[in-house]
Formats: structure tokens, sequence, C-alpha cells
């Protein structure tokens, strides 16, 4: 009872026994052994160690994170202490409702997260002064390289020096060199207060405001001098100061970014926290990651869906100016509602009382002779002329990290959560005994030129749900309009929306995890120490790699870093001229969208008729740039679905060409436990530890996404402060990424045990098989590989129904009337759908999904036969809301209960109602809506 694979893997032993008797296989083995080439199979049982129950492995991993010492941070630098409201913290953080929904691609079931992100925006373009924000960006310093791009992109490459004020938080700087270096881009660092001797060649700057040092200057005189030289300005601001200082807008910025990680996520050693990107109305069509808009549906109700270039790589692949492919919707949900619960004038509450308590500090220090640097401030105090390394001996002994800034200087930040005991701490260690301080006349320093004047946040949703009880109903309110794994299965190929089990979930919010600044001495994380190095240790057993690095804090960033290591491989042997990165025609649309990034020039390489890799066409393109390869990127299983028979020989003609094998990690949900990318001709590949190894995808983010390499390329992964051989291009702002979700991934792998994890990929693979073979008799299965059989996913063709009207959305939409999100859609072969089940679904849940789609196929065939109309049929007009049965003159040509009840053996208890009907994309595209109206549009209305 105690065996946790049990709780994980979804059929139990007499459904496994009834699908493999289906299919005509003995066992799982026998299967595996018909499904995975034996050039590349390894029978062998992982090295790990014995699987632990649920009890043990908590049990263990507590013991591990008590290693890590809780000291009150006043480090700053981007990330401070905060209060999780716990409403919020119990009904979104640690709810499946919200941690288990997956990018809001199909809007008609994702209207509750899209409304949140909606207001996300709202509140970004709110504070920030700006026109338009995007759904959120992984970090703040990944956001300000984005910015930096688009500013590059918007000078057409006509200048190529950026600058960057020397007052910018280091991290962001790092990430800005990593991003600048391949594209050529020329990185110079000024003193905004001292002017800049010439803006020839320059294209943007960015600016720190409040600095890094916690000075507020006014910007507007520089702000002007930029723009009158054609360069754009970018402002990373702090979205709690900007309820008290004028905003970025006001002052004339073209883009600001920065990071809500301070209204109410935990700091987490670094993440995840859900950065922002906000800029004018010009640049509206530039704006990288998601964007959430305001359309209508079939009825003409307010409806909300994804936006404009959403999924650009898809559609520009190499031409894309982003890859950025996810977003952190679920801390960006978490900040929102933090919002919404405190409102403007909690938040300005909040602002004033950190910025006072700054102030008294500054007072108390400058009274005893202490030199305060600042002049205006927030929060954060710059102190000099002093010596930092006693000051830093004292703080520690009362358990306090301190940001020290050189032999003689240093800064302290306070935050939410700080008191006047620790004002009193502070001054303690400058030798200031004041017993008689008190906060009760607390008042703003801040001069009043610097002070924001305008109201923000007047929506009515950032002013309803101030108490506990509206907030609880409103977030279930949102969460019913959702479908997420808590309600059904979500059969998305290539995305692996598995079990996100609730004991692996439960350690991220334990304080030894949750409340470490991530550059916190190192002595203090040693517990996040040991458990990175463990879960480093067992994905290397299980990739066959030597090395891996857990900062990449998504997919996209894992491929990015793997193509930076590559590169430098290539430079450390002076081969300089290797440039050029196949791709095949099926991959990932941020495979080009990387490689384009880490300026190597794509070409891409042909399909058969059977989804491989065409050898003819990649020999004559190894030809074509002999002596210019520096890479292949190719997904395993193929992005189509099956295990490719020549991938060893893919490998080898890429390797005596003197190039490197990048195989992406997507579809490793197939290869776990039974075959490692490593041993079979991989240099490098990305894990998507939010699909594979069990992190949630959150509604949009939190992503993982490790990049592991064999020993040659170790040297080049991202640069690690604990390993002397890493010192690679930084790709996160933190060194662990996104590291307090990591105890998911530990969990996961230790529960599970070498034969678990095996018997996982097994049932996955066996799943997929299973619906394909349940349904190839009404949908054709595009591509099978050896045996006729798929691996974990499988592609059914949709585009034979084109000739009667229906559409492969039509189909996806239909689905949504049975209480299912779609399969992927249209990718990698537009007009079909993906489907992956996972080894998380029940048996009974593979059934009734495939009842609906065969359902779906009969009133095909019922269109085909006339009895049903080619314009008026529950297929183009799904999903049918509650209206349908409401509204007794509903205009449908077919009965109402096959409208709303298609499965008769369904559960009508449990039927989901989808709160719209079709959205209407390009509408929402030509009346573009991203935020609420602003106090103004109120005003002149």
């Amino acid at each position: 009872m105690n065996d946790f694979k049990r709780r994980h893997i979804g059929p139990r032993q007499a459904d496994i026994d009834t699908m493999l008797k289906v299919l005509g296989y003995k066992d799982l083995d026998a299967l595996t052994q018909a499904v995975v080439p034996d050039s590349i199979a390894d029978n062998a049982l992982l090295d790990l160690e014995t699987p632990l129950t649920e009890e043990q492995a908590l049990a263990q991993l507590k013991t591990i994170a008590e290693k890590n010492k809780l000291f009150t941070s006043l480090i700053g630098q981007g990330y401070y202490n905060t209060f999780t409201p716990k409403v919020i913290q119990r009904n979104v953080l640690e709810n499946p409702a919200w941690y288990t929904a997956y990018t809001p691609y199909q809007p008609e079931i994702s209207q509750g997260r899209l409304e949140v992100l909606f207001y996300f925006q709202t509140m970004i373009t709110e504070l920030t002064g700006m026109a338009i924000a995007n759904a959120s960006l992984l970090d703040e310093a990944t956001a300000a390289a984005e910015a930096m791009a688009l500013c590059h992109r918007s000078a057409r490459g006509k200048k190529n020096t950026f600058y960057v004020s020397k007052f910018c938080h280091p991290q962001t700087k790092t990430i800005l060199q990593t991003r600048a270096n391949p594209l050529d881009i020329k990185l110079v660092e000024i003193d905004e207060t001292e002017g800049v001797a010439s803006w020839d060649d320059v294209f943007g700057v960015l600016l720190q405001y409040p600095t890094s040092y916690g000075d507020v200057f006014s910007l507007d005189d520089f702000v002007a001098s930029a723009h009158e030289q054609k360069a754009m300005v970018v402002m990373a601001s702090d979205l709690l100061a900007l309820t008290l200082l004028r905003s970025p807008g006001e002052i004339g910025a073209d883009i600001v970014v920065g990071n809500t990680q301070r209204f109410g996520v935990p700091m987490g050693f670094g993440g995840p926290h859900a950065a922002f990107f906000a800029t004018t109305e010009k640049y509206k069509r530039s704006i990288p990651g998601r964007l959430v808009g305001q359309s209508i549906d079939a009825e003409g109700k307010p409806a909300f869906r994804l936006a404009l270039q959403t999924r650009e790589q898809h559609i520009r692949r190499e031409k894309a100016t982003s890859n950025i492919c996810t977003a952190q919707a679920l801390l960006a949900m978490m900040a929102t509602f933090y919002a919404c619960y405190h409102g403007a004038q909690g938040l300005c509450t909040i602002a004033r009382r950190v910025h006072s308590l700054s102030a008294l500090l500054a007072q108390e220090l400058k009274a005893q002779g202490v030199n305060v640097e600042n002049d205006q401030y927030f929060d954060t105090l710059h102190i000099s002329g002093i010596d930092s390394a006693a000051i830093l001996a004292k703080a520690q002994a009362d358990q306090y990290n301190i940001n020290v800034r050189g032999e003689s200087s240093m800064t302290v930040s306070l935050d939410e959560t700080s008191t006047l005991d620790d004002v009193k701490s502070i001054l303690s260690w400058f030798g200031i005994e004041n017993k008689n301080l008190n906060d009760s006349h607390l008042e703003s320093h801040l001069r009043d030129n610097n002070l924001r004047k305008d109201e923000f946040l007047v929506q009515d949703v950032f002013n309803r749900y101030h108490s506990e009880t509206e907030m609880m109903r409103y977030l279930r309110k949102l969460s019913d309009k959702d479908i997420a794994l808590d309600r059904s299965m979500i059969p998305l190929g290539s995305c692996t929306m598995k079990l996100n089990a609730a004991t692996e979930m439960t350690p991220v919010t334990w304080p030894e995890f949750a409340n470490i600044h991530p550059f916190a001495p190192a002595e203090q994380s040693l517990g996040y120490q040991a458990m990175i190095q463990e879960l480093e240790d067992m994905l290397c057993v299980v990739t066959g790699y030597d090395a891996i690095s857990l900062q990449p804090n998504a997919g996209s960033q894992g491929e990015y870093a793997g193509l930076l290591a590559i590169k430098a491989y290539h430079e450390s042997r002076n081969d300089f001229d290797r440039d050029i990165c196949l791709i095949p025609s099926s991959a990932h649309g941020t495979n080009p969208a990387s490689a384009q990034m880490a300026n190597m020039q794509v070409v891409v390489t042909q399909c058969d008729d059977q989804g491989n890799v065409e050898l003819d066409d990649l020999a004559a393109k190894i030809a074509q740039y002999q002596g210019r390869v520096a890479a292949i990127m190719i997904t395993y299983p193929s992005t189509h679905g099956v295990f490719e028979e020549a991938v060893g020989r893919i490998c080898e003609m890429i390797h005596e060409a003197g190039g490197q094998v990048y195989i992406d990690g997507a579809n490793l949900n197939a290869l776990v436990a039974v075959a490692k990318p490593g041993q079979f001709g991989g240099d490098v590949s990305h894990l998507n530890l939010h699909k594979t190894f069990c992190i949630p995808h959150g509604g949009g983010g939190p992503g993982v996404g490790p990049v592991a390499v064999g020993k040659h390329l170790e040297p080049f992964l991202p640069k690690d402060e604990h390993s002397e051989i890493r010192q690679g291009a930084a790709v996160s702002a933190s060194p662990f990424g996104s590291a307090s979700i990591l105890p998911i991934s530990w969990m996961y792998i230790k529960m599970m045990g070498a034969q678990g994890l095996r018997e996982a990929t097994q049932v996955a693979i066996l799943s997929a098989n299973y619906i394909a073979h349940q349904l190839k008799d009404t949908y054709p299965i595009l591509y099978t590989g050896s045996h006729g059989l798929v691996a974990h996913e499988c592609i059914i063709d949709t585009r034979p129904m084109k000739a009667n009207g229906i559409s492969v959305d039509d189909i996806a939409k239909r689905l949504i009337d049975f209480g299912f999100h779609a399969p992927t859609m249209s990718f990698p072969v537009a007009g079909t759908l993906m489907i992956e089940p996972t080894e998380s679904e029940s048996l009974e849940e593979l059934d009734r999904f495939c009842r609906a789609m065969l359902i779906i196929g009969d009133e095909y065939q019922q269109i085909v036969r006339g009895e049903l109309s080619e314009s008026d049929n529950p297929l183009v007009n799904a999903p049918h809301t509650s209206n349908v049965l409401l509204k007794s003159d509903a205009d449908i040509a077919y009965d109402r209960e096959q409208a709303v009840f298609p499965d008769a053996k369904a559960e009508r208890g449990s039927k989901y109602w989808p709160p719209v009907a079709r959205v209407d994309s390009v509408y929402g595209d030509k009346n573009l809506i991203c935020s609420c109206p602003s106090m103004d549009s109120y005003k002149e209305s």
C-alpha cells in the first residue's frame, strides 16, 4: 500500500493486462522491445537507490532542508521577504485546480486563468504607466535582455551599442552580457548622474529605478537626451516602489521590466517568480512572450484569449524575435491576487511603511555620523565609510544577511516583513542604542517631485475582494471556469500532462525552501546544495550524460544554454567557422528560435513520409556546409511520435562532420529507464522537469529546463559558484533558476525508483498505443514505427474531414462538451491532433476519451450522410454553453441533449459547462484590448 508507483501509474495491473491483450503483447517488456529500437535500448535497471515511501521521502527531504539556515534577508537586489496571504497560498499555490492547468491555448476552457492574467497585465500597465504589458516572463534579468533585443531590432541593426547603468542589479548585467555576445552587441557601462560622452552607435539604455543601491534619481533630463539621440530607454523597476514613485511611463520610458516577486511570492532561493515587460503602443506587436487579449465569443459576449504573436516561434521559427514559449503564469496570478486582496490603498500602506522604516533607519544612522550615500531612496540604504566585514560579522551573529558591496560599502534593504525591532538590530551593529525608538510618527522622506500623483488600480477587481470570504469565493469561481488535471485527462501531445502528486508538491512551501535569498551565503544553503547535487546525480543516471545544470528556468532557456555550450566548445578548439545548426522540419519552433539567438544559421533538413529525418537530404546538407556544421537539433522520439531507427546513424554523421548532437528532451517521457540519449549519440539535451519529472505546468508556467551534457561540454555549462569546472554563460538571474520547485522532481525520482520509472515509461507507451489502436479505424494514425507502433504519443489525421466542412478546430472545441481539453492541434502537421495520455491516466479515463473521439467521428459521419447540416451541427457550433438548454428558442438544427450531453454513459452531475462559446480570435486581434480601462478612460466615459 505504501508503494508510490501504484499511486502515480494510473492503470491497475488488470487494466495493463487488458490493454496488452488488445495490442497482442504478453507483457510490458515485450511491448517495449517491439517499440524501442535494439540499437538504443538499455534494459539494465537504473542505478538508483531503493524507492522510498511518501512518508520516508518527506522525512528524508525534511532532514536535508533543515541544513538550510533561515536568516532575515536584508540583501535586496531584486529579491525580498514578503507575506503570502494564506487564502492565496492555500487556494492557489497549493490548489491543483490552479497548478495543474495547462497553457491557455484553448481559451474556452481557460477563462478563469486568462481573466487573472488579463488583470496581471492591467496591474503592470497601471503601475508602470505604460500602454501594454505581457502576461509575464521568466525573471527580471531575462526580461531586460528581451528589452535590449527589442531595442536592437527597432534600430534595424544600424546601431550596436547598448548602455547599461552602473547602478543596475549585477545579475541583470550578467544576463545582458550572455545575450549580447552572440549578437555582437557592445555593452557599455554608464553613470546616468554624470551624463554620457557620446550617443554615437547607441540604440538603447537600461536604467534601474530605484537603483540596486537604493537611489531614486530624477531621470527626466537623461531620458529626454536619449530620445533626442534616437536611443530607446528601458527602465527596470520595482512594483512596490511604484505605488509611491512617479511611473516610468510618466518619465518617458519606452520599455519597463521588473519582477513581481515581492507581491506575495516567496523568494525560494531565486524562483520561480513572474517578471513583467511593459511598453508603449508602438511596440505592441514586438512584445515577447504571451499577451492576453479580450475578444467576443459566438454569442457576442466578452471572452479572453491569447493574442497576436503569442506562439510566434512556431510560425516564424528561425525568424522569431524570441525563443520564449512559456511564462510564469502561476506566479503572475499569485501576484495579481495579492494586488486584488490588498488593493491600491493596501499596497500604498505597505510601501509607505517600508519606506518610513528605511527613513527612520537613515535618520538614526546619520544622527550618529554614519555615512548614508542616498539622497532619495525607497527601501534600500547604501552605507559607506565602514568596515563592512565587521558589520557583516555582527549582522550574521544576529542571523541577518546584508549586501556587502565592497570593503567599506554595504546596502540594507527593508521589506514588507521588516519591523521596528529589525531597525534596532541594524543600528546596534553600528553601536547605536535607541531604546525609545518608535514607529508612531513614521513619515515619507521622498521629495514631492518624485512622488506619484495619479490614481491606479481603480478597477472593480482591485477593490472588491479585500475580505477573505470574498477572495476565497472569487478564486473558486475562477477555477470552476477552467479544465485542469483535477477535473479530467489533458491528452496534449509533446506536453506530458501527468500527475503532479500532492506529496511531491508539499515541500515547496516549507520555510526552509521558500524563504532563502538566492544570494545568501553558501554556508546557509547547504540543504539546497545537497538536494540539488542529488537531483543532478539522479538525472545524469537517467539520461546517461556526465553533468547537468539546473539553472535554465524554462525549456527554451535550456535549449539556449545547450547551444551556447556547443558554440563555446567549438570556439575553445579555435573552430570559429562552425555556424550552421541543422534542424529537421518537424522540430519544435523554439529550436530554430534558440539557434538564431545563439547567432547560428538555421538550415532545415527534410523528413520522409514516415516522419523520420531524411538521411540523403541530411548528407547533402552536411556536404553543402562542410566544415561549418556546429550542431544538429533533433527531438527523440521524434516530434511525429515514433522511435526513429536511424538515430544512431544520424549522430554518427554529425560527429563525422565535426558537429555536436543536441537531442531535445521534450519527449523524454518515452525514454526514461529504457534508453539514454547521452549513450546513444547525444552530446547535449535539455530536459523538461515540468513534463517528464512532474513539476506542474501551472496554467502556463513555471517550468524548469535543465541542460545535460557529455564530459567534454561540462566546462561550458552555465557558471556555477560551487563548481570550478562550469564556467559558461549564465542564462538565469539566479544561480539555480527556479530552485524552489526542484524538490518536486527530487521527490518523484526518489519515490519511483528504478523499476517505477521504467514502468511509468512503459505504461505511457502502452497507453498511447492503446488509444491509437482504438481510434485507428475512425482516424488514420499518421505515423508509426516498428511493428506499426507509436512511442508515447500518436498523431491522428483529421484532414479528410475538411472535405465536409469539419476542421481540426471543430473537433477540439467539440471535445469541450465531453469535458476534455483538446490534444495538441496542428503540430507538427497542420490539420492533425497529437495525443499523449501519459502513464497517470486510468483505463476508465482512456476509454472515456476514446469514446468521445468515436462519438465525434460518428457525428461527422452523420454530416457525410446528410443527417446533420454541414453548416449547423454539433461540431461547428461547439462548445455549447448552458444557454443552449436555457433558451427555449435555441437556434440549432439538432437535439439540445445531443449538444450538451453527447456521451450517454457520462455522469451528468459532473458535467463541465464552458463559460463562453467559441471565441472569435480574428475579432480579438483586430480590436486589441489587453488591459482594463484606465482611470482616464473612466473619467472620459
